[in-house]
């Protein structure tokens, strides 16, 4: 009787863990930062897959302002205000940011005015986004890093 009951319980307990995770991924407070993790993703006009596709975005990294949840779907807007629904299991908690304004933006080596330029940034450009502060951020485009104003890139500040 024992060696019935053990698998049982065992998949219970299995169950109830993995139910308790996935309610605790739902209960992320909106809005909140996050990016595409994938080469091609629908954004849907409902949450569902009955939904016709508004947009497709070909951009990996591409960051994203969760503003509603609901079960596996997020309703997101994107850097051009631009809202739609998307699943959740192809987005990432990673945050990314995209260079908006005119003109190029400067990356420096240092969080200021003064550090050295490394390279200009043209809007429309994704990269990673790290650490921020007094006004700028850590950004890393393929493995070129350096800090960008904050203002420069969306994504970078509170959602």
């Amino acid at each position: 009787m024992f060696k019935r009951i053990l698998p049982a319980l065992v998949l219970s307990i299995a169950l109830a863990f993995g139910l308790a995770g996935m309610g605790h991924a739902q209960d992320r407070d909106v809005p909140y930062w996050a990016s595409i993790d994938t080469e091609e993703l629908n954004m849907r006009v409902g949450p569902s897959l009955e939904y016709k596709i508004a947009w497709v975005y070909r951009r990996k990294g591409l960051p994203v302002k969760v503003v509603r949840v609901v079960e596996g779907w997020r309703l997101v807007e994107d850097h051009e205000g631009d809202r739609g629904w998307v699943n959740s299991g192809l987005l990432s908690k990673d945050r990314g940011g995209v260079v908006v304004g005119e003109g190029l933006a400067a990356m420096r080596d240092a969080p200021a005015d003064n550090g050295k330029l490394k390279w200009n940034v043209e809007p429309g450009v994704v990269g990673k986004l790290g650490e921020c502060q007094a006004g700028w951020c850590r950004f890393d485009v393929e493995g070129r890093a350096g800090w960008v104003k904050a203002a420069r890139l969306w994504g970078s500040g509170a959602p």
